[in-house]
């Protein structure tokens, strides 16, 4: 004879397994909270020797919660972290994540924006940068980071003497026009 749980029983386990979840999330929190003031003091100095491991709470709670609002928020986070301290790759595996797990993402559109950024300013891959910010002119024409995307194709691949020569050149053509 099978024994079925009764409709009582089924939703006290129902709550004790959400609030189960919820403190575990919550600890998560904590813990993000307390490495993010540990690795960015008061004076928005960084502790470099920490930064793997507030990557690594960013990226465990998406783990861990990929169905919560949250998880996209903190992979992209983890993403400008690892951007903005040189770990490139890393960043761009990052910001993949977030469009390929969560397209609905209000910041999707700036995580292939950054994705394109990085592989421009911190990888010197061109040819991928290029590619990515065609894309995103494509999906995203009226976003706000459309003219950034535009101006980047524009003077990609230019070198400082060049990018001077050609705003001086504009200066120039800018005063015969005014006179």
């Amino acid at each position: 004879m099978k024994k079925y749980l009764s409709p009582i029983t089924l939703i006290l386990f129902m709550v004790v397994i959400m609030t189960g979840c919820n403190d575990s999330r919550r600890e998560s929190i904590n813990q993000i909270k307390k490495t993010e003031a540990a690795v960015f003091d008061e004076n928005g100095m960084i502790d470099h020797a920490r930064i793997d491991e507030l990557i690594d709470v960013y990226t465990g709670y998406a783990d861990s919660y990929p169905q919560d609002s949250a998880a996209a928020d903190y992979l992209f986070k983890a993403a400008d972290v690892a951007m903005t301290t040189n770990r490139s790759n890393q960043a761009i595996t990052l910001y993949q994540r977030i469009r390929e797990e969560y397209p609905d993402y209000r910041k999707v559109p700036e995580a292939l924006f950054l994705e394109g950024y990085v592989y421009e300013n911190y990888l010197g891959r061109l040819d991928k940068a290029k590619a990515i910010y065609e894309e995103f002119l494509e999906k995203y024409p009226d976003n706000d980071f459309a003219d950034d995307a535009e101006i980047s194709l524009k003077y990609l691949g230019k070198s400082p003497e060049e990018l001077i020569e050609l705003f001086q050149q504009a200066q120039q053509d800018t005063l015969v026009q005014s006179q």
